[in-house]
């Protein structure tokens, strides 16, 4: 047992000992269809704390044959699949940790280190294989693979920290690159590879050649879905077994919208709220909001619309083919908005190829990334929305009108009014502070239609739910009364109780452009 070569069981056993561990086994089954075929070249790539070091420590545990840790797997989903006594530990495992080589090596020199660290546990365990000096780790493994018919199953996490943080060195980049290259492609001692990183592998210039790799990224995760965050039925359980409020996990740590599993969990801040009892933003412990900010302040039209969009609980389309895949070579908005998709900031639809915000906890990162400057007409609406609400919930009809007035005239330069959308937007990124109290839903399908803005109150908050009719050069009695003949309310299923309906309407073509409101209650009796 060694550090590259065949590690120890550990990080696994820790992770299943662990107050809350969420059986994510299956994955496995998934890598033992893939060993030995042409889509053994696996690269998975996620935002951080959504659980690939947490993967690769378990497929070390299953794959390494220098241990029996058939005990570790013992009431696991895997146990189940056909394949499990098969694979279980019939491999030796290289494990590389690409973020310590890149720390520990001298610049410039991490291949070089890496090679040596490997080298060295090889010579110790196949020795009387390598009986001259070996010229690298492809070299040895090679001899062995001729002398003795074993193949390896390579793990690489953090395999794009190189592309990432040593971005000015072109010359390191290129060097890692064709190793990795020599090093996997076309080798028969390859019986599986999977990397895991924050970026796709791809679209290096010359150096594109790891084309070998499959790749399963937040645009498209594919076969991965389920093993990408926590699902919907294990966040319940969790709510269920720590008393927590399940309505409120899902407004805090919900959104990353896949193909099939619509609602997918930060699994990591999942994990914190469940153990501390409390939610809160958990995002903050692994990353600052300055990072994101540098990406929020690029100067491409129509990026700060677009962000003030998803702001207010809208989502834009973006392109994500013209990515690089990397952190600076941006063309267009898009390359920057496809970024946040694959750093976790934003969500994304593939079907309909748009981004969003995805909860709470992100869109309190770009309020702390907005409040250090450059977006202070944004930050004075969020600051007002307090008020607003304030009025909303008193049904002063007048008063809310005047603070829509105020919002508009600050994001004016931002976001232009030229239909019900982007009013839409404008008007819920002024009820922005309703987020802490209410789940926001933009364009609610009610059967008849689709209500513009509904506001359901989170429990135990004693607030009224919101119905949100937007009109643009009508009239807000016109948008009451859309909401009473369809039936608006009626959509709200399982919900009893007080409904303020909100009328807005704004006037483009009058002579002060300005926004008129008009509120009336109701009461639902729970006859849904």
């Amino acid at each position: 047992m060694g550090i590259y070569l065949n590690p120890g069981k550990d990080g696994f056993r820790t992770a299943v000992r662990s107050e809350i561990y969420v059986d994510k086994t299956g994955l496995i089954g998934c890598t033992n269809r893939y060993l030995n075929t042409e889509q053994k070249y696996i690269c998975v790539s996620r935002p951080r704390r959504f659980g690939k070091s947490m993967a690769l420590k378990m497929l070390a545990a299953y794959y390494c044959r220098a241990y029996d840790s058939r005990e570790l797997f013992e009431g696991l989903k895997i146990t189940e699949s056909p394949g499990f006594s098969e694979n279980l530990n019939r491999y030796d495992v290289i494990f590389l940790n690409m973020q310590q080589f890149l720390i520990e090596a001298e610049t410039g020199e991490v291949v070089n280190y890496l090679q040596q660290g490997v080298l060295e546990e090889l010579q110790e365990e196949y020795g009387e294989l390598l009986n001259r000096q070996s010229s690298g780790i492809a070299d040895a493994l090679r001899k062995i693979y001729a002398k003795s018919g074993k193949q390896f199953i390579f793990l690489i996490d953090e395999w794009d920290c190189v592309m990432r943080e040593r971005q000015e060195s072109e010359a390191l980049q290129k060097g890692y690159l064709d190793f990795l290259r020599n090093l996997l492609k076309d080798q028969p001692y390859v019986a599986l590879a999977y990397m895991t990183g924050i970026l796709p592998v791809k679209k290096y210039g010359q150096h594109s050649a790891l084309n070998m790799f499959w790749e399963y990224s937040m645009t498209d995760q594919s076969f991965f879905e389920e093993y990408t965050g926590f699902t919907d039925t294990e966040v319940q359980g969790l709510c269920e077994r720590f008393s927590m409020d399940y309505v409120e996990a899902g407004s805090w740590y919900d959104g990353y919208q896949l193909t099939e599993y619509k609602h997918v969990y930060n699994p990591k801040s999942v994990v914190e709220a469940m153990l501390r009892r409390r939610f809160s933003n958990y995002w903050t412990s692994t990353e600052t909001y300055d990072a994101l900010k540098v990406y929020m302040d690029m100067d491409f039209d129509g990026l700060r619309a677009d962000i003030v969009q998803m702001l207010g609980g809208g989502r834009v389309r973006v392109n994500t083919r013209s990515f690089q895949n990397d952190m600076c070579t941006f063309r267009t908005k898009d390359d920057v908005l496809t970024l946040l998709i694959h750093l976790g900031y934003l969500g994304y639809d593939s079907e309909e190829k748009e981004a969003f915000i995805p909860n709470r906890e992100i869109i309190e990162e770009f309020e702390n990334a907005m409040s250090v400057g450059g977006w202070a007409e944004v930050m004075n609406v969020l600051k007002a929305s307090e008020r607003l609400l304030e009025d909303t919930l008193n049904c002063d009809a007048e008063r809310v009108a005047e603070g829509l007035d105020r919002a508009h005239t600050e994001v004016a330069s931002i976001l232009t009014y030229n239909d019900e959308s982007s009013l839409a937007a404008a008007v819920s990124l002024a009820y922005y502070s309703a987020r802490k109290d209410y789940r926001m839903i933009r364009e609610f399908p009610t059967g008849r239609g689709f209500a513009d803005v509904v506001f359901l109150p989170l429990p135990s908050r004693g607030k009224p739910a919101m119905v949100i009719e937007l009109k643009y050069d009508k009239s807000a009695r016109a948008a009451i009364g859309q909401i009473k003949d369809r039936q608006y309310t009626q959509a709200l299923e399982g919900y009893s109780g007080e409904v303020l309906l909100v009328g807005v309407n704004y006037e483009k073509d009058s002579a002060n452009k300005r926004h008129s409101c008009v509120i009336e209650r109701v009461r639902l009796t729970g006859h849904q």
